[in-house]
């Protein structure tokens, strides 16, 4: 009896080994999922931020108002997270499509219950919360401009403030992606504050440019 003991010894060992890693595996997949929607999060919010940005200062070269610029930025914002929302949904259903039609061709579909097959499902990215997702970072980026510019009445004052505020949010996006990428964080973070301030001042320079020629 003592030696069959010894013996189960390490098959059960082996058995709480393999549940261990298994643990530890399923743990780094959740970790990685996690990563991988912040990451687009953060993404989602500096285009929202960027483009609501450089859409505001471009009217304003030719619109100097408050109320024009705003209204600018509200209308960038609401196309913007639309537009996201339905390229993203878009995007996730063809991968699901993609995914669900491998699993059919393997069989898989045929060869296990319901409670596992909805199980397989959730494991497979979600459309909708990836559109919604989208939506509201897009939005959450495109807010920084618009707060920043919305009580302010002096032109020059209000693009200034803008300006700093978007590059502040610029350098805080790329840290924290360069961060979630295992990036170098200040080499990132200039590299986007310096696209940034490009995307404004060409949006800036050229809507000028086109306001003035009398179009």
């Amino acid at each position: 009896m003592a030696a069959n003991q010894a013996n189960d010894q390490p098959s059960f060992n082996v058995a709480k080994s393999l549940d261990v890693e298994q643990q530890t595996q399923n743990d780094e997949l959740d970790y990685t999922k996690r990563g991988q929607w912040l990451r687009a999060a953060i993404l989602g919010a500096n285009d929202g931020l960027l483009s609501t940005a450089s859409l505001m200062i471009g009217v304003g070269a030719v619109r100097k108002d408050v109320k024009t610029m705003i209204l600018s930025g509200v209308a960038g914002l609401v196309a913007g997270a639309f537009s996201m929302a339905i390229g993203e949904f878009v995007s996730v259903y063809s991968q699901y499509d993609i995914e669900m039609a491998q699993m059919k061709r393997e069989g898989n579909t045929e060869n296990i219950g319901v409670e596992q097959l909805d199980a397989e499902k959730e494991k497979l990215p979600n459309p909708w919360h990836a559109a919604g997702a989208s939506a509201i970072s897009f939005a959450v980026g495109a807010l920084v401009p618009l707060l920043g510019a919305a009580f302010v009445k002096d032109y020059a004052v209000r693009v200034g403030l803008i300006i700093a505020v978007v590059s502040f949010a610029l350098l805080m996006f790329g840290g924290l992606g360069a961060f979630l990428g295992k990036a170098p964080i200040a080499k990132s973070s200039l590299r986007v504050l310096i696209g940034g301030w490009m995307a404004m001042g060409a949006t800036y320079g050229l809507t000028k440019l086109v306001g003035s020629s009398g179009l």
